[in-house]
Formats: structure tokens, C-alpha cells, sequence
């Protein structure tokens, strides 16, 4: 069977304490020879919500040159 998407990225877990669905912010922790391990925190109280390890080919992607997209940027000719 074909892989049919890359990598998840949470943007909402449920916060036991803020007893709802909040959003999170995703904190680097460690960089590993096999990936970088992140945390997920809850953007209201920074409460610890799960972790996750990104490894292979999404690691790879972010580390290449240009690989990061840019916002486009509009230039005028002054005439």
C-alpha cells in the first residue's frame, strides 16, 4: 500500500486541566541521532499534553535549503 500523507502535526488536544480542547504550542526538547523529539503545551496554561519524535524523510525535508516555504513577496518598479 502507497503512503498517502506525511507527517501529523496536533493543532488542538484535550487539556485536563483547562478540562476542554485547547491549542497547543509544539516545543523542541532534544535533538536525537534519530530525530528530534518535541513536546506539545497547551497554549492557556502550559500544561504538558503528549510528545512526539520526527524522524526520516520529514526531518530530512525541513533540513534541506529552501525547503521551508517563504511568503511570497511583491516587488514594484519605480519608475
Amino acid at each position: 500500500m502507497r503512503q498517502q500523507f506525511g507527517a501529523f502535526t496536533a493543532s488542538e488536544l484535550y487539556c485536563p486541566k483547562c478540562k476542554t480542547s485547547q491549542p497547543v504550542r509544539e516545543k523542541l526538547l532534544l535533538v536525537l541521532p534519530a530525530g528530534e523529539l518535541h513536546e506539545y503545551l497547551c497554549a492557556r496554561c502550559a500544561t504538558s499534553l503528549g510528545q512526539r519524535t520526527v524522524t526520516g524523510t520529514a526531518l530530512k525535508a525541513r533540513s534541506q535549503p529552501g525547503a521551508q516555504s517563504r511568503p511570497a513577496v511583491r516587488r514594484r518598479r519605480l519608475s
